[in-house]
């Protein structure tokens, strides 16, 4: 009988069938595996899969958990895919290697200060809200060459840019429309996909997708 894939496997593949169809390479995919909410014992079968890349949403809730696994997986690349505030940004900035919701100025000012403070350079995604919805945070579009500006002046190392579709809207011309926005500023990152939309935003351009559900099934509920 032959041996079923595991959820990691499952999803490199649609990547790989995904990046085929586009003319990429998977090469050029980065899967974060979305680790928010799921205990240490959740992620270790991933990392022994060889999964290095992990997302959290909450500075708070990955001091908890990652530095201890840090001490046996060194090479983890740990990424910051919720919104941050900014009197956590020196937490964030020693902890996390990518930043994917720098959404304003002030939290431009409050990384510059805790960069320069920790003398870490940390790549940031600049997060744009081209759903035009205010509650998931980012930065309005007209806004996003002002932004993209300032954060250069401040010597923030800017990857590309993230966003996430409006719910229940299909996403691909929220994701082609990203797309576009990284090229007219020159930028190569796009982060953007999760779970139910990843393979899509692979085919759009896509360098990072944020992966929980089809990773690690339903997250458990909040205690």
């Amino acid at each position: 009988m032959e041996k079923a894939q595991t959820p990691l496997q499952d999803v490199q593949a649609n990547i790989a069938k995904s990046c085929a169809i586009a003319r990429r390479e998977p090469e050029d995919v980065t899967l974060i595996a979305v680790s928010k909410m799921h205990p240490a014992e959740a992620i270790e079968p991933l990392l022994r899969e060889g999964q290095r890349h992990f997302g959290e949403n909450r500075v708070q809730e990955a001091q908890g958990k990652w530095p201890a696994l840090r001490e046996t997986h060194p090479a983890v690349q740990l990424h910051l895919i919720g919104q941050l505030q900014s009197n956590k940004a020196e937490d964030a900035v020693a902890l996390f290697d990518a930043i994917h919701s720098l959404d304003r100025p002030s939290l431009v000012k409050a990384l510059a200060k805790a960069m320069d403070k920790r003398d870490r350079r940390v790549p940031c995604f600049v997060q744009v809200d081209v759903g035009e919805e205010d509650q998931k945070g980012g930065c309005p579009v007209a806004g996003l060459p002002a932004l993209l500006e300032q954060a250069r002046d401040a010597d923030i190392p800017v990857a590309g840019l993230m966003c996430i579709p409006p719910f229940g809207i299909e996403a691909a011309p929220f994701f082609a429309f990203l797309d576009k926005l990284a090229r007219d500023h020159g930028l190569d990152g796009r982060s953007m996909g999760m779970s139910g939309d990843y393979e899509t935003a692979v085919r759009l351009g896509a360098t990072h997708v944020r992966v929980g559900t089809a990773l690690f099934g339903a997250r458990p509920a909040p205690k």
